[in-house]
């Protein structure tokens, strides 16, 4: 459970916390901390930098972003979103060559790497490769056994795309023009504290602390 986004600063400690269980259980641990970004790209839904591009005192980074006007969606979306860019990171960091046509093109390689992941791949024509959530009860299920909650902030409802490179867009998958996705989970907020919990089916749960009927959100 968790209490609603109010500070950008902890939307980002909760991008940050994800990443890390992300690398720790799809990637072994292996891949660099990058620098995690909120940005506002409308019309897509985040980016990996091609190299290293933050500078730090004794080392540098990679630049991972999720697009502001994407934030809020649910969460097994933003799991997709970060496994996604996490994929590109790998395959920069491995010298493997993911992406053609500017970095337009995901190609069989990106969707070989990301199925190892779990992730479920789709055609999308001259873009190659995407991913997309729908359908992929691993993502809602490792979302609910971590408790992750969705970020509740959000910059507006323009239709995203995904990019293989920073700058670079590729269509996305199954979009909803207009709005968020529709999740797969269902969403129970207590009346009194605001705490909220995800659920894959239609249950009953009393907040522990004020002793309420949660009640599922519109």
């Amino acid at each position: 459970m968790s209490k609603p986004f109010s500070k950008m600063s902890r939307a980002l400690s909760a991008l940050e916390h994800i990443y890390n269980n992300l690398n720790t259980d799809f990637f072994d641990g292996e891949l660099p901390v990058p620098i995690i970004t909120v940005q506002s790209k409308p019309g897509s839904m985040g980016h990996c930098t091609v190299a290293k591009v933050w500078r730090k005192k004794e080392d540098s980074a990679y630049e991972l972003n999720i697009a502001a006007e994407v934030l809020n969606y649910p969460i097994e979306e933003t799991l997709d979103t970060l496994l996604h860019e996490m994929v590109h990171l790998y395959c920069r960091e491995n010298g493997i060559k993911e992406v053609s046509r500017g970095g337009k093109y995901h190609n069989k390689r990106f969707k070989m790497e990301a199925e190892r992941r779990g992730l479920v791949c789709i055609p999308c024509g001259a873009y190659g490769w995407n991913t997309t959530p729908e359908g992929n009860d691993r993502l809602i299920q490792y979302a609910l056994d971590k408790g992750f909650s969705e970020i509740t902030l959000g910059r507006s409802t323009l239709l995203p795309m995904r990019t293989g490179a920073a700058g670079t867009p590729q269509a996305g998958a199954g979009n909803v023009p207009g709005g968020k996705r529709p999740s797969s989970t269902r969403k129970l907020v207590c009346p009194c504290c605001g705490l909220s919990v995800r659920a894959t089916k239609k249950v009953n749960i009393l907040c522990g602390d004020c002793m309420q009927k949660m009640e599922e959100a519109g």
